[in-house]
C-alpha cells in the first residue's frame, strides 16, 4: 500500500471494530482484527443502489468504514489493507476470480483478497462471506479448520491458488502484487453491468453471534444455533432493520433494478 492512513483514522477504525491498538503486528492480533472486522463491518452493496460514488482510495475507503458503513470486496479488503499497513503488517493486494453458481469463473479482477505477512504469510479476506472467520496460512496446502468450515488452498497448473471450502471451489487467486487502481475496472463492472449480481439485488450481510444476519432486498434472513429464519420486511420496516441489525442510518430505501433470490455470491448467505 502506497498510502498510509493517519493515526486518527486508525484509532477511529479500531474503535469501529472494537479492538485496541496491538502492541506488535503479530498473528494473534491479526486473528482478532479479522474476526472483529467480520462481526462489525457488513458486506453491503448499498452504494450501488443509492447512487453513491465508490472511490477506490485508501483514505476514502477507511472513511466509509469509520462513518458506519461497509462495502463490497474492493472496499472492505481495500480499507482493511490500509489499516493493517498502518499497524505495521506487510500487505499485498491479490486479484481473484469468483466461481459462479454455474461453476464458471467471473471476469478478471472479480475479487480482491490480501496476503498479509506476520512472520508467516496469511490469506486475509474480510470481503467474501463464504470465506474463513480467521486468516488462513497462505503457504499451507493441507486442510485448515475454521469455525465456518474446512479450507484448503491448492496450487493450479498455471501457478495460481484455488481457495476451497468444504470441498467446493470458492475463488482462484493470482499471486502477483496488485494496486488498488488495478481493480477500478472490476469495481465499475460490478456496479454497472446487468450481468453483475450486485446490480440485481440489494444485499447487506454480517456475522452475528454464532450465525449471520442478512437483508436481501425486502427479506431479512438470520441464521444461528436455532436454524434459519426468513422474514419479509414491510416498507416501513426496512430502514429500521438496517439500523437495528447493522447500525446503518439511511435516509431512503435502496432500490435494486432487479431481483436475485440468492443474493450476490460473495455474501455467502
Amino acid at each position: 500500500m502506497n498510502k498510509i492512513i493517519t493515526d486518527e483514522a486508525v484509532d477511529a477504525y479500531l474503535g469501529r471494530i472494537g479492538v485496541t491498538r496491538p502492541s506488535v503486528p503479530d498473528v494473534e492480533a491479526l486473528r482478532e482484527l479479522h474476526i472483529r472486522h467480520l462481526q462489525a463491518v457488513p458486506f453491503e452493496n448499498l452504494s450501488i443502489h443509492l447512487g453513491e460514488e465508490v472511490v477506490l482510495d485508501p483514505a476514502a475507503l477507511v472513511a466509509k468504514v469509520t462513518a458506519g458503513r461497509g462495502g463490497f470486496c474492493y472496499e472492505l479488503n481495500g480499507a482493511f489493507a490500509a489499516l493493517l499497513s498502518a499497524l505495521g503488517y506487510r500487505v499485498t493486494l491479490l486479484a481473484g476470480r469468483v466461481v459462479g453458481p454455474d461453476g464458471s469463473f467471473g471476469p478478471p479482477f472479480d475479487h480482491l483478497a490480501l496476503r498479509v505477512d506476520a512472520e508467516e504469510p496469511w490469506l486475509v479476506d474480510v470481503g467474501f462471506g463464504r470465506n474463513s472467520h480467521y486468516p488462513l496460512r497462505f503457504d499451507e496446502r493441507g486442510e485448515q479448520s475454521d469455525p465456518s468450515g474446512t479450507f484448503r488452498i491448492a496450487e493450479t497448473e498455471e501457478g495460481d491458488l484455488d481457495v476451497i471450502k468444504d470441498g467446493e471451489l470458492q475463488y482462484r487467486l493470482e499471486r502477483r502484487s496488485r494496486e488498488l487502481v488495478d481493480f477500478e475496472g472490476g469495481s465499475w463492472w460490478h456496479r454497472t453491468s446487468p450481468k453483475s449480481l450486485f446490480t440485481r439485488a440489494v444485499i447487506c450481510s454480517m456475522l452475528a453471534g454464532e450465525g449471520r444476519v442478512t437483508i436481501s432486498d425486502r427479506t431479512l434472513v438470520t441464521t444461528g444455533p436455532t436454524g434459519r429464519q426468513v422474514n419479509t420486511l414491510a416498507e416501513e420496516e426496512i430502514l429500521p432493520a438496517f439500523r437495528e441489525h447493522f447500525g446503518i442510518e439511511l435516509e431512503r430505501i435502496p432500490q435494486a433494478g432487479g431481483r436475485q433470490e440468492d443474493g450476490p455470491q460473495e455474501a455467502g448467505v
